[in-house]
């Protein structure tokens, strides 16, 4: 049986090695692309036929403009980029949309349409521009048409790509602003008119084209198109071999290779959803293959595929929006964000351990691994465009600087390998390389304009070979795949605007942040409850972004006005909105894996909801002991310094975790008792507690459960060896 599984399994790795490295059309023809769009309904492909062409360049266009915009080639006001950026998301959706969802040809006609309205009402916040600036507040009645138009649009649009649940939200908070001065006490507000509540939410900066879009419109896209170039440059493929070689030998290996590849796909992918239907297309049936249950194999896949939002450099694209709201250096962020990454994703790797020696599963034998050495050999020069984002943004560089000359790296890399292949000896491709390093290089003393004028000049290059040509169509396709991608995150970022915009003009967070703290002055561990309970239920169906920037607008000031640091409170509302995709009823990400796993969605976020342990325990952890995210606060941090403090609170962690592990899958040296496993949990809970006494009662309960089941489980085995 075993001997089975490994075949299957070596046949299943070199089918995702091929996948990895492939096209486009050649993942779709083996069934990936189609399950994402069954999820993601803007991930398929442009359709064909003269439409096609159509939105295909226009999605060229508007990644050129975004470009553009953002290299300074193109220098246009703030509030005018973001108008643009709306309108071509608006006139790229519903055509796709219509033709994703094979419409009737009327309903084209209408998609074509509302896209033509979308260009208007851009066009128009671009050509009134300065005179919408000197009637601010004083609309005209077509200034209140145009705003109504963008609105409805946005609204139309939002509910076709991603379904009613993120409309409904935003909805309900615009007719607040209309109607809510006739709400009882304290719910209600004094009052707008139609005009202002317009005048508010489609134009200036607080509503539709606030800080959520000014981010969709500069960071979000830019490091958007970085993934799309990287991964079209194989990346993907050098992750998967890594993981692979390093991993599928060991205890379980099917399970570590999906953790660690989805954790690192998620340094360069925004969407977790994406992450479950590629790469677990294949890993998914390998686990199932080599033995682990169907439901177990699909919550591990949904589990690291969202965990990857947590994983910085891009971080699902929140950390951007995070920075921006509250006004920190993005380094700050990712500071606060890289010890919980890395729990959370030790948890999962220990929980696939765990089952697998639960159900005497070994790894891989060696001839059926790559080799993690000869791929990096091979690939290395990939990792370099996200080592020099990783080093400008720590750096103190600005996220769009950084994105920017990442993304421009990348496209070298593509056109110089295509032009390296083209010289006819290894020591020119020598030469030829150190050059255009050289001139990588020299962006630090000239600018961009450095590196324009190299992208320019390997374009002339490679227009002029055939296999050039076809590395420029693939660039090309890049742009359009780029651009198609951005679409969800950027059409949530416009709608979420009505959200926050509500917020400034009413103040309604006012009334849910004073029951927050009224709660937090009796117990602070209810109001992160309340809190908690708050993010999954409104991360229901919507994506992360959205989730968060509602979340944090809402419970963000409340956490701040009980004690907890700023950044924690929003990485807390951050955590649970992304764990709103594996809790159920909703569970987007585990019904995602479902069709792949051929398992319910909810036995996997079952099982998902087990793996993810950590991701529920860590941000309550933070709250009482900052130290965990390497912020200021709290009394072991006062009483010890930063540095002492987050190595006790993560050593700390590692033993709950360890623990809970342990308890959950019945397993630790051998199968635990039930005993054994209750004594676990309850010390896991102590550890994770910040009462007093509970780390010394923890401790000495994790002492004597590690004893007891040591002791049991030889006795057990002396026994099994007697007879």
């Amino acid at each position: 049986m075993r001997r089975r599984c490994r075949r299957g399994a070596g046949t299943l790795r070199t089918g995702l090695n091929a996948n990895v490295t492939s096209t486009p059309g050649a993942a779709e023809a083996n069934g990936s692309d189609a399950l994402l769009q069954q999820h993601e309904p803007l991930a398929g492909g442009f359709p064909h036929g003269l439409q096609g062409r159509v939105l295909f360049w226009i999605a060229i266009a508007f990644a050129t403009f975004q470009i553009a915009t953002a290299a300074h080639v193109l220098d246009l006001p703030s509030q005018i980029v973001r108008a643009v950026h709306v309108g071509f998301l608006l006139a790229l959706v519903f055509p796709l949309m219509a033709s994703a969802r094979l419409d009737p040809t009327w309903a084209r006609v209408l998609a074509w349409g509302a896209a033509l309205v979308a260009a208007l009402v851009a066009s128009y916040q671009w050509i009134e521009y300065d005179a919408l600036i000197l009637r601010a507040g004083d609309p005209t009645p077509l200034d209140i048409t145009m705003g109504v138009l963008v609105l409805g649009l946005l609204f139309a649009a939002t509910w076709r790509a991603m379904g009613p649940a993120l409309p409904i939200i935003a909805g309900t908070f615009l007719l607040y602003c209309l109607f809510g001065e006739r709400l009882p006490a304290p719910l209600n507000h004094r009052g707008y008119d139609f005009a202002q509540v317009i005048d508010h939410m489609a134009f200036g900066t607080e509503g539709v084209y606030g800080i959520p879009t000014y981010v969709s419109s500069s960071y979000i896209f830019l490091f958007i198109l970085f993934g799309a170039f990287l991964e079209k440059a194989g990346m993907i493929g050098l992750f998967t071999d890594v993981a692979m070689g390093l991993f599928g030998g060991k205890r379980g290996g099917p399970a570590k290779v999906a953790v660690v590849s989805s954790g690192l796909m998620g340094t360069i992918s925004g969407s977790g959803v994406a992450n479950v239907v590629t790469t677990g297309q294949f890993t998914i049936p390998l686990m199932k293959r080599f033995g682990y249950r169907a439901a177990f194999a699909g919550g591990v896949e949904a589990t690291a595929s969202m965990g990857g939002q947590i994983m910085p450099p891009v971080m699902g694209a929140v950390a951007f929006i995070m920075a921006e709201t509250l006004d920190v250096p993005y380094a700050t962020v990712v500071q606060a964000a890289v010890v919980p990454a890395i729990l959370y994703f030790l948890s999962a790797f220990w929980m696939v351990h765990l089952e697998a020696g639960r159900a005497g599963l070994a790894g891989l034998s060696k001839d059926e691994l790559p080799s993690p050495l000869r791929a990096l050999k091979e690939k290395w020069f990939l990792i370099l465009p996200l080592a020099v984002l990783v080093v400008l943004l720590f750096s103190g560089y600005t996220p769009l600087f950084a994105g920017t000359v990442g993304l421009a790296l990348t496209v070298m890399l593509i056109l110089g390998g295509s032009v390296a292949l083209g010289l006819p000896s290894m020591a020119l491709r020598v030469i030829f390389w150190i050059g255009l390093g050289a001139v990588a290089a020299s962006f630090a003393e000239f600018g961009m304009r450095a590196l324009t004028l190299a992208i320019v000049a390997l374009i002339a290059v490679n227009a002029l070979r055939e296999g050039g040509r076809r590395t420029l169509a693939l660039c090309r396709d890049s742009l359009a795949e780029g651009a198609k991608t951005a679409l969800p995150v950027g059409i949530a970022c416009a709608i979420v605007g009505i959200v926050i915009g509500t917020m400034t003009l009413t103040g309604a967070a006012n009334t849910f942040g004073q029951f927050i703290v009224a709660v937090g002055e009796r117990s602070l561990f209810l109001s992160l409850i309340l809190t908690m309970i708050t993010c999954l239920v409104l991360g229901m169906g919507i994506p992360t972004i959205p989730n968060y920037i509602i979340t944090s607008s809402i419970a963000g000031p409340a956490l701040l006005a009980l004690g907890v640091p700023l950044l924690v409170s929003h990485m807390f509302v951050f955590y649970f909105g992304i764990l709103a995709d594996l809790t159920p009823p909703v569970a987007l990400a585990c019904f995602a894996a479902a069709p792949i796993a051929k398992e319910r969605g909810l036995a996997i976020s079952i099982q998902a909801i087990k793996v993810a342990a950590a991701g529920f325990v860590i941000p309550f952890m933070a709250v009482y002991s900052p130290a965990l995210m390497l912020q200021p606060g709290g009394t072991l941090a006062a009483d010890w310094g930063l540095v002492p403090a987050a190595a006790y609170i993560v050593f700390k962690a590692m033993i709950a975790i360890g623990l809970w592990g342990a308890a959950v899958i019945g397993f630790l040296r051998a199968p635990m008792s039930w005993p054994e496993r209750l004594l676990a949990a309850a010390a896991a809970i102590m550890l994770i507690a910040a009462l007093p006494l509970t780390d010394e009662i923890g401790f000495a309960m994790s002492a004597l459960a590690v004893a007891l089941h040591w002791l049991g489980s030889r006795r057990r085995m002396v026994s099994a060896a007697a007879r």
